[in-house]
């Protein structure tokens, strides 16, 4: 049992989650909040790196479960937590939303993201999506300019570089300088007279245009798998385009689960089937149908576990290499039988092992057990123990007066 689960509800996740599990829910969700897509969830984007960055790592987030956000903050001294959420995003995406920071570059445009579900069909089989663009492209009529030539003149109040800084008078002998925006010029570092104005971009340099991308799934693509259309980001003058990013988001599959090449089936049978032998029809992802026969006197047991060698999923860039179709048996018994049929099984099934009942044997009754509803109660016991005077825990020590 866990002491809070405060950062498992910020990604969306159970306490028990594995390690796959939290790098999906966070690429969804720092995808989703990222400040360029959203700049008003700057707050939301922290505290989703924070959590991620706490339970991605084993020693954090065992101390975490332990005793929740200040056993962690008492652990690491206060500095358990990443100084730049930014520096996770990248970390995990790579530097996708720009060419990083921290290193000279060339001007460049923001990188645009986009997601795109697709099924487990499409990474199967491969797909051809289309994709609707809006973006900036530097308007043709002006080239670029905002305005005729020669009408374009340096701001004289940020002297060209789009940033004022300004002093704010604290106390007595204490002042503060803020950077911001230049107001005259809005941070472009050029002022533009209205007469003079580019009649198509109103001064803007750009103009909005729409153009439709044709993502191309291969077969064999992963979750998570980058494609990049370069250049194909908002244009800006003098500076060199952005890129589109399409990220691969896999939706779940109602009968198949994929783990590397593999694809997992859990196939329910009959108690009948699983000692008398069947035949089932698997119908496969490319809308194939396969035959799985299992003859009289072979018995399967429940959660038994077999494979069909060259049905799984394709490998990326070489399709023909498949890996294997998992499938794992579970028998459905019977809740009951009638009492006339009892005699019968017993003639066909193996004998039932000798046990010897001792004389003072104490006769017991078997209840039925909810493993949920047990674990409810475990943590109630847990709060319950939390919350009286003077304990610590459930494994608490009280100390003896004399």
């Amino acid at each position: 049992m866990v002491k809070e689960t405060t950062y498992y509800d910020i990604l969306g996740v159970k306490p028990n989650c594995t390690t796959e599990e939290l790098k999906k829910a966070y690429r969804k969700l720092a995808l989703k909040y990222h400040p360029d897509k959203n700049p008003n969830e700057g707050e939301r984007f922290k505290l989703i790196s924070q959590a991620y960055e706490v339970l991605s790592n084993p020693d954090k987030r065992a101390i975490y479960d332990r005793g929740g956000e200040q056993a962690l903050k008492e652990g690491t001294g206060g500095a358990g937590f990443a100084s730049n959420p930014m520096d996770i995003f990248d970390m995990f995406f790579g530097p996708i939303m720009g060419e990083g920071r921290g290193r000279p570059r060339e001007r460049r445009g923001k990188d645009v993201l986009h997601q795109l579900y697709v099924s487990l069909e499409d990474l199967y089989k491969g797909a051809v999506r289309k994709l609707a663009l809006e973006k900036n492209v530097i308007c043709e009529k002006c080239e670029g300019r905002g305005g005729r030539k020669g009408a374009v003149d340096t701001c004289t109040t940020c002297r060209g570089t789009g940033m004022q800084i300004q002093i704010n008078q604290l106390g007595p002998s204490m002042i503060q300088q803020v950077q911001c925006r230049c107001s005259d010029c809005e941070g472009q570092g050029e002022r533009i007279n209205a007469k003079d104005r580019c009649k198509q971009c109103n001064g803007k340099k750009v103009v909005r245009d729409r153009k439709i991308l044709e993502v191309h799934v291969d077969p064999g693509m992963v979750d998570g798998q980058k494609i990049v259309f370069n250049g194909e980001g908002d244009q800006e003058p003098g500076s060199k385009p952005g890129d589109v990013i399409i990220v691969l988001d896999e939706k779940d599959h109602p009968r198949f689960k994929r783990s590397g090449h593999d694809l997992i089936l859990r196939m329910n049978i009959e108690l009948v089937e699983a000692l008398c032998g069947f035949q089932k029809v698997i119908h496969t992802l490319d809308e194939r149908d396969l035959l799985v026969t299992i003859f009289p006197g072979v018995v399967i047991k429940h959660g038994e576990i077999k494979c069909i060698m060259g049905e799984g999923m394709p490998q990326y860039k070489n399709p023909f290499e498949k890996g294997r179709l998992i499938i794992q048996f579970l028998v459905n018994f019977p809740t009951s039988l009638p009492p006339d049929v009892i005699p019968r099984l017993e003639e066909c099934l193996p004998p039932r092992s000798g046990q010897m009942v001792p004389d003072n044997a104490e006769e017991c009754e078997l209840e039925d057990m909810d493993p949920e509803q047990e674990a409810r109660r475990q943590e109630y016991r847990n709060v319950y123990d939390e919350d009286e005077p003077g304990s610590h825990g459930p494994n608490r020590v009280q100390c003896a007066t004399h």
